[in-house]
């Protein structure tokens, strides 16, 4: 697992991927603390953070199916979106190994039967395994994973 210090550095991995897999791939970029999410009480035309830095974050979609989005944070960390079930605070270096996973076809589905719901279940290096409950309906590339 590469260690991304920037958020560019991971939106270079992410155009990596998306080549690797036959994808295409729209990135948006916010620059600044009066543009990015997380710095709303930044105050109008405050750009740098109080260290003096700029905050970057990044947006990303790729073409086909899944629909997949990935929204970098200036604080080490990721939004990942698959079929409409967000996977939040994905540490950043994860996003490599987490997208490889759901393009690749390892991701799947699982179902319990009471109480009734679905996890979407991503594996990650290191036998570790990303759950995330499924609150949307299942899409059809979700119902194809259901195991």
């Amino acid at each position: 697992m590469d260690h991304l210090p920037t958020t560019e550095a991971a939106v270079t991995a992410l155009r990596a991927i998306a080549a690797e897999y036959a994808r295409e791939i729209e990135v948006t970029h916010d620059i600044g603390a009066d543009q990015t999410s997380r710095r709303t009480a930044a105050g109008v035309g405050v750009i740098a953070d109080p260290d003096g830095s700029l905050p970057h974050e990044a947006y990303a979609e790729f073409g086909g199916i899944p629909r997949v989005s990935v929204r970098l944070y200036p604080d080490d960390d990721a939004l990942i979106s698959i079929e409409g079930v967000e996977c939040p605070d994905i540490p950043r270096d994860d996003v490599p190994a987490f997208l490889r996973s759901v393009f690749g076809g390892l991701a799947w589905v699982k179902a319990r039967r009471f109480p009734p719901g679905h996890f979407l279940m991503v594996p990650l290096p290191g036998g570790r395994t990303h759950k995330e409950y499924v609150a949307v309906g299942l899409s059809p590339w979700l119902s194809g994973r259901v195991r």
